[in-house]
């Protein structure tokens, strides 16, 4: 993979993290061997898979009362995985993450909604580089015995963050949307 393409993937990474729904529990508890926030982003065409390795989360959530959940979630920029040492040390430069002077990306949570059974859309505020937008992350909910799975994915738009400096804002070179993916793994109640 390209410096580029690793700099894309970082930077999709990122955001995917920060998008991805968070927060303190009613005693839920993210258990993070389980749980994995990723992203694809295309470089000249060509998806790059990244994920970070470093996140927590702060949940309150009933989902029998969703419009009372919180959700806060937490990642740590440095902590991007992807397929080259080149590319992990690229996003972490000022073009891209700047780790050093942004070290979390943070989602929290503004509203929640039932969506249909066991789905939910949760709206909040995704902050990346000190950058705060507003986002919408769609989730499906998958319960058994003190334990339930949050899976979902969306879209956000790297260039909204000023992830990519330079020659890398050229969206031929690398898109301006990035897919993230997120499974969380929670256990306590109520679920």
């Amino acid at each position: 993979m390209s410096r580029f393409a690793a700099k894309v993937a970082a930077a999709c990474s990122l955001l995917a993290a920060g998008l991805v729904l968070g927060g303190p529990a009613l005693a839920a508890q993210l258990v993070p061997a389980e749980s994995r926030i990723g992203f694809v982003s295309r470089q000249m065409g060509v998806p790059v898979e990244g994920s970070f390795r470093r996140f927590d989360a702060d949940i309150d959530f009933d989902p029998a009362k969703p419009g009372k959940g919180h959700f806060a979630i937490r990642v740590d920029t440095s902590s991007v995985d992807l397929p080259t040492r080149d590319a992990i040390e690229e996003v972490a430069k000022p073009g891209w993450f700047d780790a050093a002077r942004f070290p979390r990306a943070t989602f929290e949570s503004t509203a929640v909604r039932a969506a249909g059974t066991d789905r939910y859309e949760v709206d909040g505020t995704l902050t990346v580089r000190g950058q705060a937008r507003p986002v919408v992350v769609p989730v499906q909910l998958t319960r058994s015995p003190g334990r339930a799975v949050a899976e979902g994915e969306f879209t956000v738009r790297r260039l909204a963050f000023s992830i990519g400096a330079g020659e890398w804002a050229d969206t031929s070179l690398v898109a301006d949307e990035v897919l993230v993916r997120f499974r969380l793994v929670l256990s306590g109640r109520p679920f």
